[in-house]
């Protein structure tokens, strides 16, 4: 699978230049920016800063015919499709963010004496834009993130101190925007089992190490999600039938899921109380534990942290394994917080929150959609139903 490119231009003033004609890239992955800078490069001769999002094939994920908006210095032939501002969209995805954004780190970097010799864009879309600094003492990352996940370079401090080696080591923050040292290695989307439980086994040091830090982190802007919030979350994005991003997508929930998720929804309560009796506390969640997002001994990518149940992070690793290393998963999550909590129940809060888990997917995506502009829905306008249809499929799961 590859993406067919379209460019569309603008200069750094956002004034229109043309649009490049189509070049196919090997790398299908639509947030994926180094692949499609490197093509505008070998086949047109052209330095271009991915911006964002403007069109795709309906019904993909990936993959396939993509426009997207960049930011050059040089004219193409052609005419650009409407390029009016909208108020969701994000400072890197306009022309001139990015440049703003690299003269920022720029000044920082030379600051603590390691000045950038070159930036070189790594990934953009409406979650993060990544940039690769090339600096004497060796490469850093750039990173900047949405009002919706600013808080990540004040977690990522919070963790360098709390837990060092663990994550990422932060050079410059700022709120959404932060440079760190490189991590070595390669995401492990396809860890082995081992690796994937030694990484889980961490996640729950550092979670008990935030045992008492609760309060520390959410001054420090990390978002409060227990269980009422989730509760009156879910309820909203039921009643909304997905959204309306979701159902231009992928269509309307069958009436049959609807009423089991009205059904799970009105038994939220009852079903939170069992949990708290469990006695597995409120702590820092990564949001977004699975292991793409881990580099050797290092958890990445804190954007989707939140204070609420770890056992979200415990589900979220396990999906899509085969059942018995779920259960090996499980097995030394729960072995991990008895010990940290004696009398605690992690075994039953598993179950518990299965369905609730599913809940908080859809919650998620949600989310997502409703803080982005349109253009950029195709990235998740395909994700609410599924976890939506989990939910109601596990609503019977006792609580």
């Amino acid at each position: 699978m590859s993406r067919v490119v379209t460019l569309v231009l603008v200069d750094p003033a956002g004034n229109p230049l043309g649009t490049l004609p189509p070049f196919e890239v090997e790398v299908p992955w639509w947030p994926d920016a180094t692949a499609v800078v490197e093509g505008a490069r070998a086949q047109h001769g052209l330095e271009i800063t991915v911006l964002r999002l403007l069109g795709t094939e309906p019904g993909r994920r990936n993959g396939g015919r993509v426009t997207y908006l960049a930011s050059t210095g040089t004219s193409a032939n052609g005419a650009p499709p409407d390029l009016a501002d909208h108020p969701l969209r994000a400072p890197w995805a306009r022309p001139g963010g990015p440049e703003e954004i690299l003269a920022w780190a720029g000044e920082w970097m030379a600051a603590i004496g390691r000045p950038v010799q070159r930036a070189e864009q790594q990934r953009t879309w409406n979650l993060s834009a990544i940039w690769r600094l090339d600096t004497p003492a060796g490469p850093a990352w750039l990173k900047v993130v949405p009002p919706f996940f600013a808080h990540e370079p004040a977690v990522l401090a919070w963790l360098r101190k709390a837990v060092p080696g663990r994550t990422p080591v932060p050079l410059v923050g700022a709120p959404g925007r932060v440079i760190m040292d490189r991590v070595a290695g390669d995401d492990r989307y396809d860890a082995g089992l081992d690796e994937r439980v030694a990484a889980l086994v961490d996640l729950v040091e550092i979670q008990v190490a935030a045992l008492g830090s609760r309060d520390v982190l959410s001054a420090a802007g990390v978002p409060e999600r227990g269980l009422a919030d989730l509760k009156a979350a879910a309820a909203d994005v039921v009643a909304r039938r997905g959204g309306e991003a979701s159902r231009r997508a992928a269509g309307e929930p069958p009436a049959d899921a609807l009423a089991a998720l009205d059904a799970l929804v009105d038994g939220l309560d009852d079903r939170f109380a069992a949990i708290r009796d469990c006695g597995v506390p409120m702590t820092l969640v990564h949001g977004d534990f699975h292991s793409g997002n881990l580099r050797g001994d290092v958890i990445l990518d804190w954007g989707d942290s939140v204070l609420s149940h770890p056992a979200f992070d415990l589900l979220r690793a396990a999906e899509g394994l085969a059942p018995a290393d779920a259960d090996v998963m499980i097995g030394a999550w729960t072995r991990e917080w008895r010990a940290a909590v004696p009398g605690c129940d992690p075994r039953r809060v598993v179950e518990l929150l299965r369905p609730v888990a599913e809940l908080r997917n859809a919650v998620m995506y949600a989310g997502f959609l409703d803080q982005i502009e349109p253009s950029e829905w195709p990235y998740h306008a395909l994700d609410v139903l599924p976890p939506l249809l989990a939910a109601a499929s596990l609503a019977g799961v006792p609580g």
